[in-house]
Order: structure tokens, then sequence, then C-alpha cells
């Protein structure tokens, strides 16, 4: 594990604020209400605290986590990291639209900048592949306006080794951010050796699976109506209680130690080569010091912790 975070040039904080958390009621994709003092109160909490890097979609509440990093942040704005992606927009019924359609990329770019009220974007991404449309299409919108200054960095979100090869046709994608934790490792096997081999940072999202990796999620759990677990198909399809069934015949490597199990999902992350910021959304400052906490002590998991092996053999079962 590196001594410090390096991410785009920039010393920073191992941890990146996850915006959808702080758009929940505003739609979308988002993880529940909370207002927007609520909001800004806790996004300038996290800069306090050394946070620099502060990503968000425009799907997250529909536009809202945008509009509440541009005011909460307003202030610091060039010493923040303020990350958006196109790909993943919405007609007036609000029925979700995802394209890579080089128009609608346009749209959502000069959309973002308004949002975050700022005449540039530090890292601009894709959010996902779409097969009907090239790759290259919308990157070739995109590096205009990183020509004109108006992006500084480019990235691809969930990407493959095949648009990460027709990329390099257009510009440099400087980052990569996929999901990567405990229970889904796939990004070792060919995206991590590519960005090691083609110098490009990596950015985790999913770090703690929506909380199932803290060992504290209760199946029972009961949703706000404007988090997007309470109707989701893809959380419905995600074999929750089979995760957690694993996280908690895994607490028996915690016995005998200080650490927690978000301990462990934090450090295990921080671990990876080609990682330079993990990502996570707090809905409190409870939360963040929580994380932060983790942080802090994940040199001396990674040092003292002897089950990593078997911890990963185990939760490997959940593909089993």
């Amino acid at each position: 594990m590196r001594e410090q975070s390096v991410f785009l040039g920039k010393s920073i904080h191992p941890l990146s604020f996850g915006g959808a958390a702080i758009s929940g009621e505003g739609g979308g994709y988002g993880f529940g209400d909370i207002s927007e003092n609520d909001s800004i109160e806790l996004l300038q909490y996290a800069f306090e605290k050394g946070v620099r890097v502060f990503d968000s979609a425009p799907i997250y509440g529909f536009g809202m986590s945008e509009e509440r990093m541009g005011k909460g942040l307003k202030e610091v704005r060039e010493d923040c990291i303020l990350i958006s992606k196109s790909g993943v927009d919405w007609h007036p019924s609000s029925r979700v639209n995802m394209t890579n359609d080089p128009k609608i990329t346009e749209k959502m770019l000069l959309e973002s900048l308004k949002r975050f009220d700022t005449e540039y974007i530090d890292l601009y991404m894709i959010h996902w592949p779409d097969k009907n449309v090239d790759i290259r299409r919308p990157l070739e919108v995109l590096s205009k306006y990183k020509e004109k200054g108006v992006i500084r960095h480019l990235g691809l979100c969930n990407t493959n080794l095949e648009d990460l090869e027709k990329s390099k046709d257009v510009d440099r994608v400087e980052v990569v951010q996929s999901e990567y934790n405990l229970f889904n490792r796939s990004v070792e096997k060919e995206i991590f050796p590519y960005l090691e081999e083609h110098n490009i940072e990596f950015m985790s999202w999913g770090t703690i699976d929506k909380g199932l990796l803290t060992g504290n999620y209760k199946l029972n759990r009961n949703f706000d109506d404007s988090d997007c677990r309470k109707k989701s198909p893809w959380w419905k399809k995600s074999d929750v209680e089979k995760k957690h069934k694993l996280v908690e015949e895994t607490k028996k490597y915690l016995e005998g130690t200080d650490f927690t199990y978000l301990d462990l999902a934090i450090s295990f992350n921080l671990q990876a080569n080609s990682l330079k910021t993990i990502l996570s959304g707090p809905k409190s400052i409870e939360r963040f010091d929580q994380l932060d906490s983790a942080i802090s002590k994940s040199k001396k998991v990674c040092k003292e912790f002897t089950h990593w092996d078997e911890l990963k053999s185990h939760l490997q079962k959940f593909y089993e």
C-alpha cells in the first residue's frame, strides 16, 4: 500500500465523497432523505477533514447532488476536484435514459457546469458503456471541451478493455472508476494490469457494497421512499441475504482483534496497487467519522490482520 494517495497529481485524502448520498429526495439514484443544509454541512465537514475529491453525476437526485456540491463547495472550489459524468440521462417523466449519444453527452456536460456553478469540471467521465454507440464518438465531444479547458481530465466508468483501447484513438483516459470491494474483485483480472501498464489511475465505487460490508447491515431494514434500494430491481436481484450471511460467517476472523468489518473493507481496497482513492457516500458526520477512522487504521489492519486469504476465499462463495 502506498504511503500517500496521489490523484491527478495532487496529494489527497484516500476518501472521495460519493455524491449520491446527498440527493435521495431529488429522485433518480440516491439513498434517502437528507436536507440541503445537512448536505452542505456534511460536504464542508468532509473538506475540513481533508477530503478533496467530490464525485457526482446528473442521475444523483436528478441534478440535486451537483447543485448541492456547487453550493457547499463554492468558497473552496479551486481546492477541490469535482467529478461528474455523462450517459445516464432522463426524460421529463423521470424515466431513465442510458445513452452515450454525442449530443446527449454535450447536453449533460453543459447542464452539469450550470448545476455546479463552475466554469470547469476537473474530471469528466462516461458513466457506462453503450453497446449502441462507439465510445470514441462521445469522447470526441469531450476531448474538444478538454481543449477549451472546460474539462481538465477524462475518465471512463464501469468500462472494459475494448473501450479503453478505442479511447486511445481520441484522447488519453487518465482515470477509471469501477465497482471494487471484497465481494466484487472482477477488475483484478484484466482491468488492473491494463491500468498499471498504461499509467491510468483507479478509483473504486461500492467500497462497502451499499452498507453490506460494514458488518452492521440489518436484513429487516426499512428504506426511505427516496432510497433507490426500496424499489430498484438491481437491489432486489443483488442477493442481499446471501451476502449478509457470508459477512456474518466471516466475523469470526475478527475475534481477538480490535478491528471492525468496516476496517477490513476499507483496508482491502487501499491495498490495491492501481487504486488512488476510494469512493463512499456518508449521510452524516457520524458516518463520515467512521469511514475516516477506518482509513486511519488501514496500515495497522494490513499489517496485523492475518486472515485475508481465508476471508476472501469465504466471500468468494457468493459466486458459487
